[in-house]
């Protein structure tokens, strides 16, 4: 039997919770945005009100008042959020045990089996646009087709409340002409590559010889040209279902920009006591640290080394971190944001050949200290216990890294922790 997969996308999704939770501001210019005060004034998500007036993602609030004075910005309330997803993934569960997230207001869905009780892919994506309505009072679009890839192009074809059906006889006539960053993976890197082949529609793409892009893109090339045909076979996830975890990172962009070490320091042991302890939490150690540095100009780049033995000790995290800023740093440029990852990770449990030029039981000891901090951390809130070098910026010390933190992409091959 042919797959019915299905890509849904819920609508606005943070701006339509918030006019929920806020009837008044229905049918007004509405966006949610970060913090200014702390540097994170971005739009994150826009009513359609405040679309058709030129307001977009992922710009500063300044730019979005600019063009819509009006315009009515509220914090994001993830709590609220994430109550409202898992509402719409009860109702996808009543047509499929295959339910694969694609961050927290969209979804795969295989409902092959269910096709042949419930009817066609588009009349059972009618009937969930419909509950999501009427059940949450959300719209959501939604794709279908017989691969993920297209679904999810599916869902962003038309918007919003709509369903879209790319079928085996229809999507050369429709999918083919469109732009080729439509399709997912494609970002403007490649998107430049595949100008330079005079490659710009999805089609073209379809109908390149992926043995002359691989020079330009490697073994992606391969990959993409079977999106572009359509001969993806990635299969949709089981409903909780967790990939390994590849890395943990966190990163935040400072209040203020760091100037000298000491800024740097402070804001670097603040993530990094975030990421230890979700390292430990998840009972894994690290074989390496990665760094990512933005400046000023936003210039960015990412620095990574190994560490002499996996660890989940802070201190040893810590160390490491730092070593490798100074090396890479010369502070040509202030910094305006940070990000450190832990990488090549491994349970925690494994055997480890001691050293007998190592401090065992000074690591013993630091084991202790980071088991009791997390406790206390848990119990009384992250900010209970910081360390002084954190506390000489005040501005540093407010900051609360498991809130404040970067969210790493989701991957294709795999999943980063959050």
């Amino acid at each position: 039997m042919a797959r019915v997969i299905l890509h849904s996308d819920l609508n606005h999704f943070y701006a339509a919770v918030e006019c929920l939770h806020h009837p008044e501001l229905r049918g007004k210019p509405v966006a949610v945005a970060g913090n200014i005060e702390l540097r994170h004034g971005i739009i994150l998500t826009r009513t359609p009100e405040a679309r058709a007036r030129g307001v977009k993602t992922g710009e500063a609030i300044w730019q979005a008042r600019e063009k819509c004075p009006e315009l009515i910005t509220l914090p994001p309330d993830f709590a609220s959020y994430l109550r409202f997803s898992e509402l719409a993934q009860r109702i996808y569960a009543d047509y499929t045990d295959q339910i694969e997230p694609f961050g927290i207001d969209e979804s795969w869905l295989d409902v092959t089996d269910s096709a042949a009780v419930r009817g066609s892919g588009e009349q059972i994506a009618q009937e969930i646009s419909g509950r999501v309505k009427s059940e949450l009072g959300l719209t959501v679009s939604i794709g279908v087709s017989w691969n993920k890839i297209f679904a999810k192009l599916g869902s962003d074809y038309k918007k919003p409340d709509a369903v879209t059906v790319f079928s085996r006889q229809n999507y050369k006539e429709l999918v083919w002409p469109l732009p080729v960053d439509d399709l997912l993976w494609i970002g403007p890197a490649t998107k430049r590559k595949l100008k330079n082949h005079s490659i710009q529609t999805i089609g073209e793409l379809a109908q390149a010889d992926p043995r002359l892009l691989r020079p330009k893109l490697g073994k992606m090339a391969d990959v993409l040209w079977g999106f572009a045909c359509g001969l993806d076979l990635t299969p949709v996830a089981r409903a909780g279902a967790v990939p390994p975890v590849k890395s943990i990172g966190n990163g935040c962009t400072a209040p203020h920009d760091l100037r000298c070490d000491e800024d740097a320091k402070a804001l670097l042991l603040t993530l990094i006591e975030a990421v230890a302890m979700r390292l430990r939490e998840q009972g894994l150690c690290a074989g390496g640290v990665a760094i990512g540095i933005r400046d000023c100009e936003l210039w960015s780049f990412e620095r990574q080394c190994r560490l002499p033995q996996p660890t989940d000790i802070t201190e040893e995290l810590m160390a490491a971190a730092l070593g490798l800023f100074r090396e890479s740093w010369d502070w040509r440029r202030p910094i305006r944001s940070l990000t450190v990852r832990v990488i090549q990770l491994l349970p925690a449990n494994q055997p480890v050949q001691l050293d007998l030029y190592r401090d065992e039981a000074g690591r013993e000891r630091l084991e202790a200290l980071d088991q009791t901090l997390d406790w206390l951390r848990r119990r009384f809130g992250n900010a209970c216990v910081q360390r002084a070098s954190v506390l000489a910026d005040p501005d540093i010390a407010q900051i609360d890294a498991k809130k404040d933190h970067i969210i790493h992409p989701v991957g294709f091959f795999g999943r980063e922790a959050t």
